[in-house]
């Protein structure tokens, strides 16, 4: 086993991998504490109410650690790119990922979401012309394939393959897949080096923002208020607001710091796997093998997409 001074070794020497491991555990405790609250009153609550608490951790941590309650510091270029990222990463990716958990759940949900780094890297290489290599088309194909496996079924000989879950939980799953991709390339575009916990803020202001619009539009402001009383769901939204919007995406950014996109991405990708113990545990999820082997198998291509 590693001593102490081990571990702070492999952390001092490769802290953005540490922070993207870190990432996956708390995006798996998000993943299903949102899909709990999802079920009981809707995807469109969870999202709002989730960035508020978010928000709200962020700003109390903010203020210790930096100083500053909001990001004041922040430049004109910051706040115009990480608005457009928090809008098209939490309100459009987000809203179509909560949608999905309601249809397919969080463990589907997660295996499509293993296509975000692909996307992230596509996106990187047509927008900031980052490099790709040789091996990104076969790691995407091979991606495909593991999920692929995990929701398509053959019922007897001879049968035609078939989705095994909801068509429309798939392509809002694949609409939340690419909604964050784009996020993230854009907040790696905003940041320019400022603090990725206050660049998680904006990101979260401009959500909060987009979803009040978005709710206000669709008259659903009853429905907001009835979620908030609703116990049970809301220390699902708490819980997964913490180790979300706070955590989780904070993390995130934090990692692409110390580390590269494509390194970070993949590591983070791990969350399918992670998800699997509690799925069985908690929710009492029947898993097959063949849906354990498309989560690794997508995984795997996730890695050879950032082999250079």
């Amino acid at each position: 086993m590693l001593n102490k001074l081990g571990m702070i070794s492999i952390f001092t020497s490769h802290p953005g991998e540490f922070y993207a491991l870190l990432t996956a555990i708390f995006w798996t405790v998000s993943a299903l504490s949102f899909e709990s609250a999802s079920l009981k009153v809707g995807s469109l609550s969870v999202n709002i109410i989730r960035l508020l608490f978010g928000f709200i951790f962020l700003t109390l941590f903010t203020a210790i650690i930096r100083g500053r309650w909001l990001p004041s510091d922040a430049s004109s270029a910051n706040w115009v790119w990480l608005t457009l990222s928090g809008i098209v990463g939490f309100v459009l990716g987000d809203l179509l990922l909560f949608k999905s958990y309601t249809m397919i759940g969080s463990r589907f949900a997660m295996l499509i979401m293993a296509l975000v780094p692909p996307m992230a890297a596509f996106l990187g290489w047509i927008m900031l012309n980052e490099n790709l290599t040789y091996f990104s088309l076969f790691g995407m194909l091979l991606t495909l394939l593991g999920i692929s496996l995990a929701i398509l079924s053959r019922k007897g000989s001879g049968k035609r393959l078939s989705l095994k879950l909801a068509p429309k939980g798939i392509l809002f799953a694949l609409g939340g897949a690419a909604g964050q991709a784009l996020g993230l390339v854009l907040s790696k575009v905003g940041m320019q080096g400022y603090d990725p916990f206050a660049a998680t803020q904006i990101r979260i202001l401009a959500g909060i923002a987009g979803f009040a619009i978005l709710i206000t539009l669709m008259n659903r402001w009853r429905r907001v208020a009835s979620a908030v009383v609703h116990w049970p769901a809301m220390k699902g939204i708490t819980t997964g607001a913490f180790f979300g919007p706070f955590l989780g995406v904070s993390f995130s950014l934090l990692s692409v710091v110390y580390t590269q996109a494509g390194i970070a991405s993949t590591i983070m990708a791990i969350v399918p796997v992670l998800i699997i113990p509690p799925a069985i545990i908690i929710l009492k999820q029947k898993v097959t093998w063949t849906e354990l082997l498309g989560a690794i198998i997508s995984i795997g291509g996730v890695s050879l997409f950032f082999v250079s």
